[in-house]
């Protein structure tokens, strides 16, 4: 005899959400509100420094295509002319494994393991954080050098200008950096984390707090956007690059998986063509992989999407459209 639909309802609702949560504990650690809480990188050495001095090809970046972070370090390679100073070494997520695997393993770049977290535990010893993307690593010294994102792409800025084909370019200068602080910690706060505290939060009160922040600091944005170029002004900067990789995406993945629904940014007046006007900065295409975003987000993110179908839509075409932001 087959159970009774209510019973069937509140069974499967039960066992559900027990693994849920113990998926999420492990994959998006939260306070006690039920508020997603990002882990601290642990890797923060600079270059250059004593131990780790600008050289070219000495050091190599480890990227997941479809991963923001490391997005943004692919960014400003790309714009400093840093493609042959600095390798990268591409690893892709499993679904079935939690964690980033190598593409094409070697001992060259990956020191023979197959599985980001075996390279961690490989280059110290004990290690028991997360093995996270990107990774900047010295294959001098088998040392992960730094693995936040926001320092790497000071270091990409700044540190191998002898070997960069745009050594004139300066993306985070003097004159505007207080400017670009200023944007960065709110756009953090509330952007590129903001969007994680939407999908990962796991009361309806943490996600409508985190929503709420989500939307007025993009609804300030367009405002400001409506007045000049970029955010700093009519200069392309460091802040634009971490704004921009979240943006990209936004549509594609977090308006709809990540329940950030309230406008897609094509709806924006000017963010939309703030986001095609940076899409079409020479190379910065080449490092937006929409098939990978797709695929990591839906694929793998199983706690938000056990079925792991990965939508067709939407149309990107308007990327390529004229933007309307001047020269």
């Amino acid at each position: 005899m087959a159970l009774p639909p209510s019973l069937l309802i509140r069974t499967a609702k039960t066992i559900w959400t027990t693994l849920w949560r113990t998926m999420m504990s492990q994959m998006a650690p939260s306070d006690q509100g039920g508020a997603y809480q990002r882990p601290k990188s642990e890797f923060c050495d600079r270059i250059p420094s004593e131990h780790f001095p600008p050289e070219a090809q000495r050091y190599r970046l480890i990227v997941g295509m479809g991963c923001p972070w490391a997005h943004r370090t692919l960014i400003v390679r790309a714009l400093k002319g840093l493609e042959t100073a600095i390798p990268i070494t591409v690893v892709s997520p499993s679904g079935n494994e939690g964690c980033w695997i190598f593409e094409q393993p070697s001992q060259t770049d990956s020191l023979g393991c197959r599985t980001l977290p075996q390279f961690y535990a490989k280059v110290k010893a004990g290690y028991q954080g997360r093995a996270t993307v990107p990774a900047l690593w010295d294959s001098h010294t088998s040392t992960l050098v730094n693995n936040e994102s926001a320092e790497i792409i000071e270091i990409l800025n700044s540190a191998f200008n002898a070997w960069s084909t745009q050594p004139d370019l300066d993306l985070y200068p003097d004159k505007l950096k207080t400017d670009i602080d200023q944007w960065n910690t709110r756009i953090y706060n509330t952007v590129n984390n903001g969007v994680y505290r939407c999908g990962f939060a796991q009361t309806q009160t943490a996600y409508a707090s985190a929503c709420n922040e989500l939307f007025d600091t993009l609804d300030t944005i367009d405002q400001t956007l409506a007045h000049q170029r970029y955010l700093c002004g009519h200069q392309l900067t460091l802040a634009d690059v971490r704004l921009f990789t979240t943006l990209i995406r936004f549509d594609i993945a977090y308006y709809c998986l990540f329940k950030c629904n309230r406008h897609r940014i094509a709806e924006y007046e000017h963010l939309s063509g703030y986001v095609r006007d940076i899409y079409q900065l020479p190379d910065i295409a080449a490092t937006c992989d929409i098939n990978a975003i797709k695929r990591d987000y839906f694929g793998n993110l199983f706690p938000l999407n056990p079925g792991g179908i990965i939508p067709l839509g939407p149309d990107l075409e308007n990327l390529n459209a004229p933007h309307g932001r001047g020269n």
